[in-house]
C-alpha cells in the first residue's frame, strides 16, 4: 500500500522526532495548509465563511486553549465562556478606545488580558483540584458574564448593553464591520489559527508541556521530581486563557459583529468548547481541530438534509443535535476517552500495517 515508512529514511534525531515522522503526513499536511491559504479564499461564499469556517477556526483555537488546560495539565475548567467574554470586551475597548490600533494588535492585547484574568482565577488550582477546582471556574464564568452585564464602562454606557465592532482593516480589506468579504474574515482567523496551533504544538512538546503532563499525571510525584506546581499550573491557565481570549475577541469582532454578553458567552458557550474537547480527544491538538469540526458541521448538516432536505421539522432536529452530542460523550467517555484523534491514530496503525493488522 502506499502509506509505509519503508524508504523514508533519517539519519538526525531532529527528523526522528518531527510532528509527522513519515513522508505522506508531512505532504498531506502541507497541502491541506496550501488549499487553506490559496484555494478556500478564492471559491468562499458568505454563507460558507459565517456558517462553516469562521467559527470552526475560532472555536478551534478556543478548544486547543481548553485542552492545554484539561487535556496536557489536567486541570478542569467550566469557564471558557467567560473568558471568550474578557477577550471580547478587551477587544471592544481597545478598538473604541485607540481607533488607530490595528485589529491585529487589538486581538493579541486581548488574548494577553485574558491571560492576566485567567491567572488569577487559576490561583485556587493550587489548593483544590477536581470537582472543586471545577466549581470555582464555574464561579468566575457566571462573575464575568454578571460584571459585563452590570458595569456599564465595559459596554461604553449604550442604553441596549450590546456591543459593536467598528469596521477595521488589514492591508486595505475590511475584517470586522458589515462591509468586510468573507474571503478576508476567513483569511484574518486563518492566521491567528495556524500562528497559536504552531505554538500550540510545540509547547506541549518541550520542556513546559513535559510539565504540565507531569502535573496532570501524578503532581505529587512531580513536585518531588522538581516540577513547580505553582510556576506550572499558573502558566498553564494563562496560555489556556490566552488563546480563549484571542478566539473571544475573533468571535465578538469578526464573526459575530455584535454581542451580549448573556447570549454569547453564557455557559452554553463554555459547555460547547468542552463537548469539544472530550469528542476530539484530551491532550491532542489535532483533537481539537477535529472535535470543533464535528461540532460545527453537525447541525449545518441537520438542518440543510434534516430539515431542508427530508422536511423535518426544526425543533425535532435541533433536539437530535442534543441527543447525538449526549450520546457521543457518554461513549468517548467509556469506550474512547481520547477521542476521535485516538481513533484516527488507530486508523493509521492499521493502515501501516496493513494487511496484516494487529
Amino acid at each position: 500500500m502506499f502509506y509505509r515508512e519503508s524508504g523514508d529514511f533519517k539519519t538526525k534525531y531532529v527528523d526522528d522526532n518531527q510532528t509527522f515522522p513519515i513522508k505522506l503526513d508531512r505532504l498531506g499536511y502541507y497541502a491541506i495548509i496550501a488549499i487553506a491559504f490559496l484555494v478556500v479564499p478564492f471559491v468562499i461564499n458568505d454563507y460558507w465563511a459565517n456558517a462553516v469556517m469562521v467559527p470552526f477556526l475560532i472555536l478551534s483555537i478556543a478548544a486547543i486553549g481548553l485542552n492545554i488546560l484539561i487535556g496536557y495539565c489536567g486541570q478542569v475548567s467550566l469557564g471558557t465562556g467567560g473568558f471568550m467574554a474578557v477577550g471580547a470586551y478587551a477587544c471592544y475597548k481597545l478598538m473604541t478606545s485607540f481607533p488607530e490600533m490595528s485589529i491585529f494588535f487589538c486581538v493579541l492585547i486581548s488574548g494577553g488580558i485574558t491571560a492576566l484574568v485567567g491567572v488569577l482565577f487559576g490561583l485556587p488550582s493550587l489548593r483544590i483540584k477536581g470537582f472543586y477546582l471545577a466549581v470555582a471556574t464555574l464561579a468566575a464564568q457566571f462573575f464575568l458574564v454578571w460584571l459585563f452585564n452590570k458595569v456599564p464602562w465595559f459596554y461604553n454606557y449604550s442604553a441596549s448593553g450590546q456591543i459593536n465592532a467598528p469596521e477595521r482593516a488589514v492591508f486595505d480589506f475590511l475584517v470586522t464591520g458589515p462591509n468586510a468579504t468573507a474571503a478576508s474574515k476567513y483569511l484574518f482567523c486563518l492566521v491567528f489559527v495556524f500562528i497559536l496551533a504552531w505554538i500550540a504544538r510545540n509547547l506541549t512538546r518541550g520542556r513546559v508541556g513535559r510539565s504540565w503532563m507531569a502535573i496532570r499525571d501524578m503532581d505529587i510525584a512531580a513536585e518531588i521530581i522538581g516540577v513547580n506546581p505553582l510556576k506550572t499550573k499558573l502558566s498553564a491557565f494563562a496560555v489556556s486563557s490566552f488563546f480563549i481570549g484571542i478566539a473571544g475577541a475573533l468571535f465578538f469582532s469578526v464573526y459575530l459583529g455584535a454581542v451580549e454578553v448573556g447570549e454569547a458567552f453564557g455557559i452554553t458557550q463554555s459547555f460547547l468548547v468542552l463537548f469539544m474537547v472530550i469528542i476530539g480527544g484530551l491532550g491532542s491538538i489535532f483533537g481539537s481541530f477535529a472535535g470543533a469540526a464535528f461540532l460545527v458541521l453537525m447541525p449545518v448538516f441537520l438542518k440543510n438534509v434534516m430539515v431542508g432536505g427530508l422536511g423535518w421539522p426544526t425543533d425535532i432536529a435541533a433536539h437530535l443535535e442534543f441527543v447525538i452530542v449526549g450520546g457521543l460523550i457518554v461513549f468517548f467517555l467509556i469506550v474512547e476517552p481520547h477521542g476521535l484523534a485516538q481513533l484516527w491514530r488507530l486508523a493509521k496503525e492499521k493502515l501501516r500495517l496493513w494487511p496484516f493488522p494487529h
